[in-house]
C-alpha cells in the first residue's frame, strides 16, 4: 500500500503556464490512493479549467475566498485543518511575495496562513525573475519560516529563454510530498559532517583561485541525510544557498579553514562526506597589496603550493576514524580515476561524476554518479540533485552499517 494511501492533500495552483503540470501530479496523489483537494487563484482559472480539475481530483474544486456557499461552513478554516500537506505548483513570483509578507487576499494564501500543515512551494517563473535579488530573498525567507522548496529546474522555458526556473517534474514533487509526509526518521541518532562548494585561495586582497562548484550537491545530500533524522554538520565554502532546514552550518573560505573545521569536527561523526571542490594549490605568498599589471612583462608568474588533503586527512585518523566517502569529479576516464583514489585515499566509498558532460556536474541542477567502494560499485542515473542525493544517502548508510556489522 502507497505511503500516501488516505493522506490529505491540498493542491494549489497559481497563474503560471506550468499549471498544465498540475494534472499529472494530481493523478499520480490520487494512483497513491491520497485524497486531494485543489485550490486555484484567480489567473491559474485562465490556464486550467476547475471542470477538469474536478475530474481527476474527484474533489470540488475552490477558487473563491469570498463563495458564499463554501464560506457558510468556513471553507477556508476547514481546508486548512484538512490538510495533511499543501503543494502549491505552480508557485508563482507574486504567490511567492504574498506568502513571504504575509499577505492573505486569496482563498490559497488564506489557507496557507491558517494550516499548520507543512507547506511545499514548486516555484516557476522566467530565468530573469527567479534571479531577481528580490525573488531569491522570499525566498530564503520562506525556507528560514519552515516553507519547503522543490526546485526549480533548469532549461528551455515557454518564451524561449533558457534558465533557472522551469517548474520540477511532477514525479519530483511527487517525490517530494512522499518524503514530507513521511513519519520514519530512519538516520536518527547518526552525525554526519558534509564539505560542500569550492574554496577560495586569496593571490591578492581582490583576486582569487577558485572553482566553478556551486555547492548544489553538497547542499542537497545534507538536506536529504537531515530530513531523515541525522544529525548534520555543513562545511560550505562561498556559495550562494540556503542552508538546509536542521543543518549546523560553518561558512569557511579557503581549503586550509575547511581542513581545519572538518577535521575538529570528524572524530565525533559516524559519517563525514567530502563534496566539496577543494582547490588542490594555493598561493605560496599572498600579496598584501593589489598586483599591479607591468607594460613591459607580458606573463605574470604565481609560485602555489598544495594544499592539505582534507578527506585523506580523515580517513588517515588512527582514533574515532568514521566511515569516509568521497568525490570525483573529473572530465576522462573517470571510474578508473575514481577508483585509484579510493585505494589510495583509503576512502571507505567514493561517488564519481564526469563533469564534463552537459548538463551535470557543476552549477546544473542535475547530476549522475557511480558509487564504488571495496567490492561493489552501483549507478545513480541522472537525476534532479535532491532526489540524486536521497538515493545516494540511502546507499552511504547502508555500505556503513554494514561496515559496523
Amino acid at each position: 500500500m502507497s505511503e500516501l494511501n488516505g493522506k490529505r492533500i491540498v493542491v494549489g495552483i497559481s497563474g503560471g503556464i506550468a499549471a498544465y503540470k498540475s494534472i499529472e501530479l494530481i493523478r499520480l496523489l490520487r494512483k497513491s490512493h491520497a485524497e486531494v483537494r485543489v485550490v486555484l487563484t484567480e489567473a491559474a482559472t485562465h490556464f486550467v479549467t476547475p471542470l477538469t480539475l474536478q475530474a481527476i481530483s474527484a474533489n470540488p474544486v475552490a477558487d473563491s475566498l469570498l463563495d458564499p456557499q463554501a464560506e457558510l461552513a468556513m471553507g477556508h478554516i476547514e481546508l486548512a485543518k484538512w490538510a495533511d500537506c499543501i503543494v502549491i505548483a505552480p508557485a508563482t513570483a507574486d504567490l511567492l511575495a504574498r506568502l513571504a509578507v504575509g499577505i492573505a487576499n486569496d482563498l490559497l494564501t488564506t489557507i496557507c496562513l491558517a494550516s499548520a500543515a507543512p507547506i511545499l512551494l514548486a516555484p516557476a517563473m522566467n530565468q530573469q525573475m527567479y534571479r531577481q535579488a528580490v525573488v531569491q530573498q522570499n525566498l530564503s525567507l520562506l525556507q528560514q519560516r519552515g516553507l519547503k522548496l522543490i526546485g526549480p529546474n533548469d532549461g528551455e522555458q515557454a518564451c524561449g529563454d533558457v534558465g533557472a526556473g522551469r517548474m520540477s517534474e511532477p514525479h519530483e514533487i511527487f517525490n517530494h510530498i512522499q518524503t514530507a509526509l513521511s513519519t520514519e526518521q530512519p538516520f536518527k541518532g547518526l552525525k554526519v559532517t558534509i564539505t560542500a562548494g569550492p574554496t577560495r585561495e586569496a593571490i591578492d586582497p581582490v583576486r582569487f583561485i577558485s572553482n566553478h562548484s556551486s555547492g548544489k550537491m553538497g547542499f542537497a545530500l545534507a538536506r536529504a541525510f537531515a530530513e531523515q533524522g541525522a544529525q548534520v554538520s555543513l562545511v560550505a565554502g562561498p556559495v550562494n544557498l540556503a542552508t538546509p532546514q536542521n543543518v549546523r552550518r560553518y561558512d569557511v573560505e579557503s581549503a586550509q579553514q575547511m581542513h581545519d573545521v572538518t577535521l575538529s569536527l570528524a572524530p565525533q561523526q559516524d559519517i563525514v562526506i567530502g563534496c566539496a571542490a577543494v582547490a588542490d594549490y594555493r598561493m605560496q605568498t599572498v600579496a598584501e597589496q593589489k598586483l599591479k599589471k607591468t607594460d613591459d612583462s607580458e606573463q605574470l608568474v604565481l609560485t602555489l603550493v598544495k594544499n592539505p588533503d582534507i578527506i585523506a586527512a580523515v580517513a588517515a585518523l588512527s582514533a574515532q576514524r568514521p566511515f569516509v566517502v568521497g568525490f570525483a569529479a573529473e572530465t576522462q576516464a573517470v571510474l578508473d580515476y575514481a577508483a585509484q583514489k579510493l585505494q589510495r585515499k583509503n576512502l571507505d566509498m567514493i561517488c564519481a561524476n564526469d563533469v564534463a558532460l552537459q548538463g551535470q556536474g557543476f552549477n546544473s541542477e542535475h547530476n549522475a554518479l557511480t558509487v564504488l567502494w571495496k567490492g561493489g560499485q552501483q549507478q545513480l542515473p541522472l537525476s534532479d540533485k535532491y532526489s540524486l542525493s536521497q538515493k545516494l544517502a540511502a546507499l552511504i548508510v547502508q555500505q556503513y552499517r554494514a561496515s559496523q556489522s
